[in-house]
């Protein structure tokens, strides 16, 4: 009888869920693609991707910015999608209209909830997303949203909007329910005091409230939150609990986030390893 090699043992053959993340690559690994594959992971998930643009980018701001091929993006979902499947989608970075487009149609054919983070423009300020591309957020990308997860700037951009109180929240969760999606999410986060965020189908009310960390390491907020709440929907959570789930983890990721660079550092995905 053949002896089993040290430390052998059973073979592993339940499957985690699956979730996709269709997004734009940080290469200082504190958002985008990266982010989103360290909350999937930390999240017992397997987490696969999409990727849609390639940025040159570090704590001090993004350099550059370049668009995958539209062929380059059909052909990677469908790669993991007709092989390995999708238990849920979260969106990022999406660059143009015509990448919005073409994003929107290969996800309009999947059952699997879909978490679109409208992406506008960096921590530091940098666009991510071409001005003439919102119309195609607002009529194609939102309609097909399970929950969307706009800031409030990015409230401002699709909606018109401007929020400077928490009550003025309802307002702007109900101008981004038109265009269309399931639940909205509209983070506070922006807003002086505790960090609160709404979210609502219109008809239920979820005020999601927690304190604020005095932290300046706060790269990759947006994405991390957007992922894990893709995270727990692929684990079947309802919509609220998956969201309240979701702030959860990523307040303590902002808690313990830590300096990389001469600027702003990320939120640290394995806080709850340390």
């Amino acid at each position: 009888m053949t002896a089993e090699p040290p430390g052998a043992g059973p073979v592993r053959t339940a499957i985690p869920p699956r979730v996709l993340t269709v997004a734009g690559s940080d290469s200082g690994g504190g958002a985008g693609i990266q982010a989103d594959l360290k909350a999937m992971l930390a999240l017992g998930t397997h987490g696969m991707s999409v990727l849609t643009a390639v940025t040159a980018q570090n704590s001090l701001g993004v350099m550059g910015a370049w668009e995958l091929p539209l062929e380059a993006i059909r052909a990677q979902f469908r790669a993991v999608v007709d092989d390995i499947g999708v238990q849920a989608v979260k969106t990022g970075m999406l660059a143009s209209s015509a990448i919005v487009e073409t994003v929107a149609g290969l996800l309009a054919g999947l059952a699997a909830p879909v978490v679109v983070d409208p992406v506008g423009v960096s921590k530091h300020g940098d666009a991510l997303l071409a001005a003439e591309a919102l119309d195609a957020v607002r009529i194609k990308l939102l309609p097909i949203a399970t929950v969307a997860t706009p800031n409030l700037d990015e409230v401002e951009q699709l909606t018109g909007v401007r929020v400077t109180t928490e009550l003025e929240m309802r307002r702007a969760a109900a101008a981004v329910l038109e265009f269309g999606p399931r639940w909205a999410l509209v983070k506070g986060g922006h807003l002086a005091g505790d960090a609160v965020d709404l979210l609502t189908d219109g008809a239920e009310e979820y005020w999601l409230r927690s304190v604020r960390h005095d932290n300046r390491h706060t790269h990759g907020t947006g994405c991390t939150l957007a992922s894990a709440i893709a995270a727990h929907l692929a684990h079947g959570m309802p919509v609220p609990e998956a969201v309240a789930s979701a702030k959860e983890y990523v307040t303590g990721a902002i808690e313990a986030g830590f300096p990389l660079g001469a600027g702003i550092g990320p939120v640290d995905h394995a806080w709850r390893w340390r």
